[in-house]
């Protein structure tokens, strides 16, 4: 039996990447499987290995950024399985560029998915949460929050901001017994890497999980604040 045997996970951008390699560290401790994402065809995907894991799974296709439809997804996972116990917050998109060549198009669209999905998604865990007696939630950042890189000013400003949510989330949920923390990713090997973190150190999306999985598993009086994980040779103090 695993730690999380009967326990509700919600995770967004489950169908690729980081996302769906936390929801599969959740399903191997046995925790009922809630994703998102913007892709169907990914979403199945996922589902198939979930499943085969053990897990229960619900598959929600989801534009984070939409307001409407973060509320649909998470009446469907209450529909489903009744409450909601750890929502992990990492959907998340990247657009750069010089700062005096940066369109507001680009800047809008990636404050939207990395901080503003967070707020939409946190909002309705809260709802869901409070009455219940408790939960947790993370939030997954990067570490350009911390050591940024030139053109990214989206990114970095938006990965910054969820550090301010977190805390934020923290505070106003001890007293109802809701825990917040923020995971800072290194490198991590994902579909889409850049040139540069394809040549640097990297590690794999399970090595990550393992972090966001270790925070669930806390006892529910105690919380993992912040965490930063990255390989051990990736460049990080005073980086730039």
């Amino acid at each position: 039996m695993g730690g999380l045997e009967g326990k509700v996970v919600l995770v967004t951008g489950g169908g690729r990447g980081i996302g769906r390699g936390v929801a599969r560290g959740m399903a191997r401790e046995g925790a009922h499987v809630a994703i998102s994402g913007r892709t169907r065809a990914t979403l199945d995907d996922a589902t198939t290995e979930l499943q085969a894991l053990g897990a229960e799974v619900l598959a929600v296709p989801t534009d984070v950024t939409d307001e409407h439809a973060v509320a649909e997804l998470f009446k469907a996972v209450l529909a489903r399985f009744g409450r909601l116990d750890v929502l992990v917050n990492n959907a998340g998109a990247f657009d750069g560029g010089a700062l005096d060549e940066l369109s507001l198009e680009s800047w809008n669209k990636v404050i939207a998915t990395n901080l503003t999905g967070p707020f939409l998604c946190t909002r309705e865990a809260m709802r869901i949460m409070k009455p219940q007696g408790g939960g947790r939630i993370i939030n997954v950042s990067s570490i350009s929050a911390q050591r940024v890189r030139p053109r990214s000013a989206a990114y970095s400003a938006s990965k910054h901001g969820v550090w301010g949510l977190t805390q934020v989330t923290a505070l106003e949920g001890r007293d109802h017994n809701i825990a917040a923390s923020c995971l800072y990713p290194g490198n991590t090997r994902v579909e889409r890497a850049s040139a540069t973190t394809s040549v640097e150190a990297n590690m794999s999306v399970d090595e990550l999980a393992q972090a966001a999985v270790w925070m669930a598993l806390l006892p529910p009086h105690v919380t993992m604040l912040e965490a930063t994980v990255l390989p051990i040779k990736q460049p990080f103090i005073g980086r730039g």
